[in-house]
């Protein structure tokens, strides 16, 4: 790393697809020359991004909350035209509204679905029967995708590379400070999984760590917003042939979902009951993935197949192959509605320093209208026209 003490534009922490994607825009569309990207992992988008149900949200799936069902039905379509490699759509995707215990009706899901544009129809007679009829009050065929990671990250690798982005990885920050001159604004400091330490000093630095935000030393103040960390299990199951070409979720209250999952050729289990293993209210100095790590990993995918069951008695012949655990990061005041906005601060005692979390991949259309309206200034607005979309 001893290429690294020279002053660079930007520093991007974490190597996830947010991260990647932000490198990628700063690169091309503000023009910065000297970006390094600082990730953790051996490789891109190894953690959150990868260890989730893999949706491309429609809209769908919020009901309580229009304006993230609404942004949803807006990104989808652009997520698609922009990473088509990495989307799976040849599924049917089906949402069924449970009889007890649901916050929407099957009236009212289809008024809100036509309410944010999405597409929505009964479901055929077939399909209908893979339900218990007396816990399902209707089911409903949906425009609903998912994504492949690895194909994601075989993009990111490409385009960080073509974008003239330094990749380091197996690598940390651990402080973020003021610098001594305007120039050099922040000083980071980066350390390698060897133990070696250096010194990074550069105008901008953004924080794409997800569920590490808040573990920095130095002059960070950590993020204003209020978050809430949870262990999650996804099990990877292998879905019987009547389930194979599904994806399926039952809502709203008893909560339960079964997405295909293209980066291992699996479905994914989830269920609002069994899933969140534990939480606790972030808070700087208890390291998300420590917890994550000394965590037993006990799997409840036994308790979540035995209640799916009663819904769609053939999840009963699913296999469990694996479970994904990893650390889910939630805005608090979102608890109530299930709404997921991005959190995008900037830290005024530590000017050119960002902290952006999204809850859902499309999610990073509203980062990049945000990150529009800002000015950078190292970078001209007549520069800035010379460079290409986000995607070349």
């Amino acid at each position: 790393m001893s290429s690294l003490d020279k002053t660079q534009d930007a520093v991007i922490i974490g190597g996830g697809f947010y991260g990647a994607a932000i490198a990628v825009y700063l690169a091309k569309l503000r023009g910065f020359k000297r970006i390094i990207l600082v990730e953790r992992e051996p490789a891109l988008l190894m953690r959150a991004s990868y260890n989730n149900q893999a949706r491309v949200h429609n809209g769908y799936h919020y009901p309580r909350s229009f304006t993230t069902a609404y942004r949803s039905r807006i990104n989808l379509p652009k997520f698609v035209r922009d990473w088509p490699q990495a989307v799976k759509q040849d599924f049917t995707k089906l949402y069924a509204i449970a009889r007890r215990n649901s916050k929407v009706t099957a009236k009212q899901f289809e008024r809100f679905c036509r309410n944010i544009g999405a597409s929505i129809q009964s479901a055929d007679p077939e399909l209908k029967a893979l339900f218990e009829p007396r816990l399902i009050e209707d089911v409903f065929l949906v425009e609903e995708y998912a994504f492949d990671t690895t194909k994601l990250a075989s993009w990111a690798e490409r385009e960080l590379k073509e974008s003239g982005v330094q990749v380091c990885y197996e690598t940390r920050v651990t402080s973020i400070s003021k610098g001594p001159n305007a120039d050099t604004q922040l000083r980071v400091i980066a350390e390698t999984k060897q133990g070696g330490q250096e010194l990074i000093s550069c105008r901008y630095v953004f924080n794409c760590t997800y569920s590490g935000l808040n573990q920095f030393k130095g002059d960070f103040p950590g993020v204003q917003t209020g978050l809430k960390q949870e262990i999650t299990e996804m099990a990877l199951m292998q879905v019987p042939s009547s389930l194979n070409g599904l994806g399926i979720t039952v809502m709203d209250g008893p909560f339960f979902s079964m997405m295909p999952f293209p980066a291992r050729g699996l479905h994914t289990l989830s269920h609002v009951r069994y899933t969140p293993h534990l939480h606790w209210n972030d808070q700087q100095g208890i390291d998300p993935y420590e917890r994550l790590r000394n965590y037993e990993q006990a799997t409840r995918v036994d308790r979540m197949v035995r209640d799916v069951g009663r819904y769609i008695p053939d999840v009963l012949k699913a296999k469990h192959v694996d479970s994904l655990f990893e650390v889910k990061t939630v805005l608090v005041k979102n608890e109530g509605d299930d709404g997921r906005p991005i959190l995008f601060e900037k830290h005024a005692e530590l000017p050119g320093c960002y902290s952006v979390l999204g809850g859902k991949i499309d999610n990073i259309y509203d980062v990049l209208e945000t990150l529009d309206a800002e000015i950078f200034l190292s970078i001209s607005d007549q520069e800035r026209s010379k460079f290409g979309a986000v995607n070349g």
